[in-house]
């Protein structure tokens, strides 16, 4: 899988048949995941067996378990593509904008993107595709989410400053005002990127999460 850039599409590619007749060392594994996240992303589409995905990839389920030890380990494999390119697209977003705003609306906006160009991902990040599933998994989208709140969370910190230095309020023991809560503003703009995402989901992936996406952004951070 490719590095991530704040610039570049962060889809996961999707398989294309043909090619070469004997995949390299390790690519065998992210085909396994391509077809994955395929799968995942058919509006309709009823719980995925290891059966039905060792058919679209033409293989035996044997051959699955070659690379991965279970169906859990499969969806480890797109969480952990998920948490990768998010928190370096993250990172270069915090590293390249020094005004707190301005990061946090341009890191729910990079979130929304990528659920757009990952549909599949987008059912993961909700849950939705590891209803029934193992449980550690339900858990470990709880961490990748709460990591992404703690961001917010920072951005948003680095803001509370900028507010008061600019109002002239550097003096020690100053008190912000509550409507700028650090820890407020990111679990609202969490719970905001959530609602979009589901919704995304649910409308069968017809209702762009990034619709009128700026300007509500503008809203919940003015």
């Amino acid at each position: 899988m490719r590095q991530p850039s704040a610039d570049q599409n962060t889809a996961l590619a999707t398989p294309s048949p043909g090619g070469r007749s004997r995949p390299r060392p390790g690519e065998r594994r992210e085909m396994i995941l391509q077809a994955l996240a395929a799968m995942l992303e058919q509006p309709k589409t009823e719980k995925i067996t290891t059966a039905a995905l060792a058919a679209k990839l033409g293989v035996s389920e044997a051959a699955l378990y070659r690379h991965f030890a279970s169906k859990a380990h499969m969806y480890e494999g797109l969480i952990e593509f998920i948490e990768h390119t998010i928190f370096s697209l993250i990172n270069q977003i915090t590293a390249q904008e020094s005004n707190g705003v301005r990061q946090v609306r341009s890191i729910a906006l990079m979130l929304l993107a990528f659920a757009e160009k990952n549909p599949g991902m987008t059912r993961v990040l909700t849950g939705e595709a590891l209803v029934g599933e193992h449980q550690r998994l339900n858990e470990r989208i709880t961490q990748l989410l709460d990591r992404i709140e703690a961001s917010l969370r920072q951005s948003l910190k680095l803001a509370m400053t900028e507010a008061a230095q600019a109002a002239g309020k550097q003096a020690a023991g100053s008190t912000p005002p509550a409507v700028y809560d650090p820890a407020m503003r990111a679990n609202l703009v969490l719970s905001y990127l959530l609602g979009r995402w589901h919704r995304y989901a649910k409308s069968g992936f017809t209702r762009k999460p990034g619709e009128y996406a700026d300007a509500q952004l503008r809203l919940i951070l003015q």
